[in-house]
């Protein structure tokens, strides 16, 4: 399989995943000056295959000139241009988003409709930017566009999840059923806090080891790497050694298998570590680029599923309290109405 094709078969799925009308990819030319378009994906026939661009000129030229993501929601033609359309087709185009690719370069989206993009789904594009640089200086490059489409495809069952459950227990086992069947880990958990900054809870498992029962596990933050996770806010992956001792993913506990491979994710809710993802293997195995970026792009999709719950709990406790939803709307007389005081 050619680079080229490799690289169009990537755009492809940015493309479903954004909902995007046209994905396009713009490298450095070998004189390093100007980058030209090194693949497109468009639902569209107006892409001019030929396009290239200079740092600083228009939305993509800055993009490349800067190394900055950008996200224009509403595009606005008459404040700047995208340089990649012919016969007009960019007129039609009412939302924009592009992150930089770090060995130079741009990939972008664009979209017919306005606000299709939001600042976590520039995130993820960055990671299929990410994604692509691995792409460049790959020797296998088939296998690793073997694996795109599978993990790709089991995120949007993932996506479903969010609709078909509108409750957290069945979601959420659902959902380390799906990461164990998408990563080919023997086992994945979910660790969440129970008292800051001193204790976590196990949650939830793919396959009973812990959990004997309906409580969770709750276990002091000084446990395992999940607890140094929770602690420090950063992500955890080792491929592990053949002979090495076992991973501590809980810390000392006897049921636990000889772990030898790792994953643990932070999962935030506004901005606050509040639970993390664990995966784990009996052998060690190799962890490789695309699998991080599934494994993250779940993750995204489970804080997401958590913000909505955290959101919904909020306005259950707030609405005995307010009027207007308890007692019903109330006209206003100004004749009746009793005065402020002055100073207000």
């Amino acid at each position: 399989m050619s680079a080229y094709s490799v690289e169009k078969q990537i755009l492809s799925i940015v493309c479903s995943v954004f909902d995007a009308y046209s994905v396009v990819l713009f490298l450095p030319d070998e004189d390093g000056e100007n980058c030209h378009m090194a693949a497109s994906f468009s639902l569209g026939d107006k892409i001019l295959s030929g396009a290239s661009i200079s740092p600083g000129k228009g939305l993509v030229g800055w993009i490349i000139g800067s190394r900055q993501p950008l996200l224009q929601p509403n595009f606005d033609q008459r404040q700047s241009y995208l340089g990649y359309y012919g016969d007009g087709e960019e007129s039609n185009i009412k939302a924009f988003m592009g992150c930089p690719v770090p060995l130079g370069g741009a990939l972008c989206v664009d979209s017919k409709r306005q606000y299709s993009f939001s600042e976590k789904d520039r995130k993820i594009l960055q990671m299929f930017a990410d994604l692509i640089a691995k792409q460049q200086g790959s020797t296998g490059r088939q296998e690793l566009a073997g694996d795109i489409p599978r993990y790709f495809a089991e995120l949007s069952v993932i996506q479903d999840l969010r609709f078909r459950y509108k409750r957290w227990d069945p979601f959420l086992q659902n959902y380390l059923r799906i990461m164990v069947e998408a990563t080919g880990f023997d086992y994945c958990a979910f660790a969440s806090v129970a008292d800051p900054g001193r204790t976590y809870c196990v949650e939830a498992e793919s396959a009973r080891l812990l959990l004997t029962g309906e409580e969770p596990l709750i276990l002091p933050m000084s446990n395992g790497i999940t607890g140094w996770v929770f602690c420090n806010e950063q992500q955890v992956v080792s491929e592990g050694v053949e002979g090495a001792p076992p991973t501590m993913l809980f810390g000392k506990l006897p049921e636990m298998p000889d772990f030898q491979a790792v994953v643990c994710m932070p999962v935030k809710v506004n901005k606050s570590t509040r639970g993390v993802l664990c995966l784990a293997h009996t052998a060690p195995r190799q962890i490789d680029e695309s699998m991080r970026s599934f494994i993250r792009q779940g993750v995204d999709h489970l804080a997401l599923f958590l913000e909505n719950v955290y959101l919904k709990m909020r306005l259950r406790s707030m609405l005995p309290s307010a009027r207007v939803h308890s007692d019903g709307p109330q006209a206003y007389d100004p004749d009746t109405a009793p005065m402020p005081p002055l100073h207000e």
